[in-house]
């Protein structure tokens, strides 16, 4: 991991590389490098730390480059250092490689080379790939030193390979790891997600698993596994390059968080109609008759993707009345998970590329299950592999804390919830209006809560000194909370936990004490009264609690200290207004301690490696 960029054509490839490395920072890295062919030999830059230092190190030099490759790098083996910065070089200095990914079987490969005669001068699983390549490359034949060479790695990988013996080409090649080709006006890129490459091209080829791609150039060649060439069909990209930019905010993330009513709206466009009380989901194959074969629904996803997952179970137990589970993507291949030809299953990733989510998916494929994608990034690997897919139309997420993905989740879950149960007629279609009715005014909602960020951003300047912060509520509530908790502990790196209101007395009391932060979750009619006993239980024991609630229920200002309104809406629907308050908390209170809210220390926009 965790970024890669790539460029040949008549333009400074240094200029080029660096700008997509820059726009590749949401990713998350360590330390950055690039490998530009000057006359006849590869000079290499690379530093640790920021894109920054890297720039500071080039000085302006190489500037006379067409051709080159450049890497963000996410520690996986080896500390972050100078050294284990890609890219990474073979003895001869004649080859260069960048790799997103992880290599297994280096360890066989590197004691195999070393006997070889050698030398390695990192402490990567990357540097095999380039020394891999010096092993088998013969007659100026890089393409066939590539192939051979990765047909030897076990494990993932997309990776760009630059040779002095070629200065008119670039070689390429991915497995489980997503990598792009920009396709230019006499130049082409290499990227592994589009933002890096879109202030230049719209036009792009996605590598599928297996491929190599030759890029001379005048032409961009594909070949699969077998070596035989395959056509790849041409896409437009139609996200506005803006999209990609901050516009005006101080950071991406707060940009996301006031797009979602924008990103809602997109995401129901054309699959509802309001005034007829219907849902319209053409990319759901599953029918009536297919639905009643199906014993049991999976759900599978990480992270913020995986508290959709809660929220989607819920609904659609609901609605459909059939059992669901929602399990954590990293686990679901390893406990022989109960599914077969009659199962359901759905992943959820903003990527479609994260790695655990797709092992999971290509487990249930092989075990014979229907496989629902949600997912936002047309024509990723999850996207390709699914049976069905079903797009958020949330425009591309920067930050690495995700929130109008999230949100833009929530309703394709809602969604799929719907389309199931109308067909199954587990849902009359009086229900079912009602729900599409109060959806089509989510996105109107969106913007009401919103409009309190002056309030919530005075409580996060009072929550930035905190410790310690508990969030609490019920059934769906829960869910919820689960997500609030997330979003204040990777961008403010505050310790926070989420809890079952409901499971308080049963341990969890036992760290209530005087003036400890508790934000309680309270818009679950059925379980209201029984929420508000919860909150009185961490009154007593003296805790500083925030409620979050609809608007008019001023019955809670008794209970709390302070209350976030959102607008009415279904108790079913709640969860997509009443995270918004907890997302705005998070961004404010990081930004008050100090925090870099856009890259978070640690974490990466896509994890692509197990």
């Amino acid at each position: 991991m965790c970024g890669i960029v790539g460029y040949l054509g008549k333009k400074s490839a240094v200029e080029v590389l660096v700008e997509g490395l820059e726009r590749l920072e949401y990713r998350g890295y360590d330390s950055a490098g690039i490998a530009a062919l000057e006359g006849s030999a590869i000079e290499i830059v690379k530093s640790k730390g920021k894109i920054a230092d890297l720039k500071a190190k080039l000085n302006g030099n190489l500037s006379g480059s067409t051709i080159g490759i450049g890497h963000t790098r996410w520690a996986t083996h080896g500390r972050p250092s100078d050294a284990n910065a890609h890219p990474h070089r073979d003895c001869t200095g004649k080859i260069a490689v960048v790799h997103n990914g992880i290599i297994e079987n280096y360890q066989e490969l590197k004691e195999f080379l070393l006997e070889e005669g050698h030398i390695f001068l990192s402490e990567t699983d990357t540097e095999v790939i380039s020394h891999l390549i010096e092993h088998y490359y013969k007659d100026n034949d890089l393409f066939t030193a590539v192939q051979y060479a990765t047909s030897r790695l076990e494990g993932s990988y997309a990776l760009v390979v630059l040779c002095t013996d070629c200065p008119d080409r670039l070689i390429a090649a991915r497995k489980d790891s997503p990598l792009i080709v920009g396709l230019g006006d006499e130049e082409y890129f290499f990227a592994s997600d589009i933002p890096a490459i879109l202030k230049h091209t719209r036009r792009i080829n996605i590598l599928d698993d297996g491929e190599i791609a030759l890029i001379t150039s005048s032409k961009v060649e594909v070949y699969n596994s077998t070596g035989k060439k395959v056509a790849k069909k041409e896409m437009y990209v139609e996200w506005d390059a803006e999209a990609a930019e901050k516009g005006g905010y101080d950071h991406f993330m707060i940009k996301e968080i006031h797009e979602q009513p924008q990103a809602l709206q997109k995401t129901l466009s054309g699959r509802i109609h309001s005034e007829k009380g219907i849902v319209d989901l053409k990319e759901v194959s599953l029918d009536a008759e297919k639905l009643r074969n199906i014993n049991n629904v999976a759900i599978v996803a990480c992270g913020t993707a995986y508290h959709a997952g809660l929220i989607g179970k819920y609904a659609i137990e609901k609605l459909v009345r059939i059992p669901v589970e929602a399990d954590i993507a990293s686990e679901f291949r390893y406990r022989n998970p109960l599914i077969d030809d009659r199962s359901l299953v759905i992943v959820i990733s903003q990527s479609g590329e994260t790695a655990d989510t797709l092992a999971a998916l290509r487990e249930a494929k092989k075990r014979g299950a229907h496989v629902i994608a949600v997912t936002n990034v047309v024509g990723s690997t999850v996207s390709r592999e699914a049976d069905d897919v079903l797009y958020t139309w949330a425009g591309p997420e920067i930050a690495v804390a995700s929130t109008k993905a999230y949100t833009t989740q929530l309703v394709a879950m809602y969604l799929l919830a719907l389309d199931l149960g109308t067909k199954l007629g587990t849902l009359s279609q009086e229900k079912a209006a009602e729900i599409v009715k109060a959806l089509a005014e989510i996105p109107n909602n969106a913007a009401k809560v919103l409009e309190q960020a002056e309030k919530v951003k005075s409580w996060a300047k009072e929550a930035s000194v905190w410790k310690d912060a508990f969030f609490i509520g019920r059934g769906l509530d829960w869910a919820v909370a689960m997500e609030g908790q997330l979003k204040l502990k990777e961008i403010s790196y505050m310790h926070a936990e989420a809890y079952a209101a409901g499971e308080l007395k049963h341990g969890t009391l036992a760290l209530i004490e005087e003036r400890i932060p508790v934000i309680a979750l309270a818009t679950q009619e059925e379980l209201y009264d029984k929420m508000v006993s919860n909150i009185e239980e961490v009154n007593a024991r003296g805790a500083n609690v925030t409620g979050v609630t609809f608007e008019g229920n001023k019955e809670l200002e008794k209970a709390v200290n302070q209350v976030i309104y959102i607008p009415e809406t279904l108790p079913l629907l709640a969860p997509i207004l009443s995270v918004i308050p907890l997302q705005l908390l998070s961004y404010y209170a990081a930004v008050e301690r100090g925090c870099d809210v856009d890259k978070p220390r640690n974490l990466a926009k896509s994890v692509t490696v197990e």
